[in-house]
């Protein structure tokens, strides 16, 4: 399950970017706007139980979040909206053509990100086509159900989270909440790759003992296989771009990449979902695969498995984990030998004897 999370506002005096600063402002002030109380919505005679079970579903994974980490509730998800299309927003992304890494978007007070948001579809597939244009880049337009503006606004509960399972729901709401207690400007992969952790985590301790759970981690398990063959195979591709050095040209890059997806990567993942029997629905069997698209399912693929070993070698529960995360980044900000905070926290894999904090 892809969960990315964010629309960004923000200051600027461009007039291509006063535009966009425009356009998402209004769009966001009409997703506030539409949004009801929850009581409301769930008093409401025309709305479908179906809906009604999810918002109560949605409140109670918030208030077992907030409860868990002994942090004070808000009153993000307090209202529901519901949206006039499936997704919510869209994200563009942008890789150069010879090299499998997603473009920067830098934006004032907020920092940078891999992805830029839109409200409309449209205004996303036409801020892709003029990348493609005026910057000669690959675009990738991905759809999103849920994203959390880190306290700007009060997010609201939308329709757009209906359509997953109990326990899918679950582990978007916790992974949108993890948002709201930590996160890292400039750090995109980070960020992303801690909230699928604690997301996940969140799980065996919500639905700990019941088989709803046993039944989703047994697909999880697969799929994560999957992820892994996935990310081998676009490193067969950086490979090759890699040998070629400087004497690749675009055309010849696109050319590569196309036939990798239509004759080695596409067959592998049919082939390969196959062997793991799982559900053509949870396969990554799209065709319009090129280097945007492989950018963007590294970025947040990439990091699970460190954070992973880390967590373990700390021997540290969830919460044990999030306070050491914090403690950390005080020490980070503070004095440093590392440019990110990531590189900050792979060093310390190389410690065997960690402790485990005392509240």
């Amino acid at each position: 399950m892809s969960k990315w999370f964010i629309i960004l506002m923000f200051l600027s005096t461009s007039c291509s970017m006063m535009s966009y600063l425009a356009e998402q402002g209004v769009e966001q002030v009409k997703l506030q706007w539409n949004g009801r109380r929850n009581e409301e919505f769930l008093n409401d005679p025309n709305i479908t139980q179906e809906m009604k079970n999810k918002v109560v579903l949605v409140e109670e994974y918030k208030k077992f979040f907030y409860f868990y980490f002994e942090k004070k509730s808000t009153d993000i998800y307090s209202k529901t909206t519901i949206l006039s299309d499936k997704a919510v927003t869209y994200l563009v992304i942008a890789s150069s053509h010879t090299k499998i890494k997603p473009h920067d978007f830098k934006f004032p007070f907020m920092g940078s990100f891999p992805y830029i948001g839109f409200f409309k579809k449209e205004s996303a597939e036409e801020f892709a086509k003029d990348l493609n244009q005026d910057e000669n880049l690959v675009t990738y337009i991905r759809p999103v159900y849920a994203y959390s503006t880190l306290g700007y606004f009060e997010d609201r509960i939308l329709s757009s989270f209906f359509h997953y399972d109990d326990v899918e729901l679950a582990e978007l709401v916790f992974h949108e909440l993890f948002h709201t207690v930590f996160f890292i400007k400039d750090e995109v992969d980070l960020n992303e790759n801690l909230a699928n952790l604690f997301g996940k985590e969140l799980l065996y301790e919500y639905f700990k003992g019941r088989e709803e759970l046993q039944s989703y981690l047994k697909i999880e398990k697969k799929k994560e296989l999957l992820s892994k063959r996935v990310v081998e195979l676009i490193g067969i591709l950086q490979d090759e771009f890699s040998k070629l050095g400087v004497f690749i040209t675009d055309s010849k890059a696109d050319e590569l990449t196309n036939r990798f997806v239509t004759e080695v990567f596409l067959p592998d993942i049919r082939s390969y979902c196959q062997t793991l029997d799982l559900p053509q629905s949870e396969c990554e069997i799209k065709e319009d695969w090129n280097q945007a698209a492989f950018a963007a399912f590294l970025t947040y693929e990439e990091e699970q498995d460190f954070l992973q070993k880390l967590k373990g070698q700390l021997q540290l529960d969830l919460k044990q984990f999030l306070f050491w995360l914090n403690n950390e980044y005080k020490s980070f900000n503070k004095k440093s030998n590392f440019q990110s905070f990531t590189d900050h926290l792979r060093s310390k894999l190389q410690v065997t004897d960690a402790p485990a904090p005392s509240h």
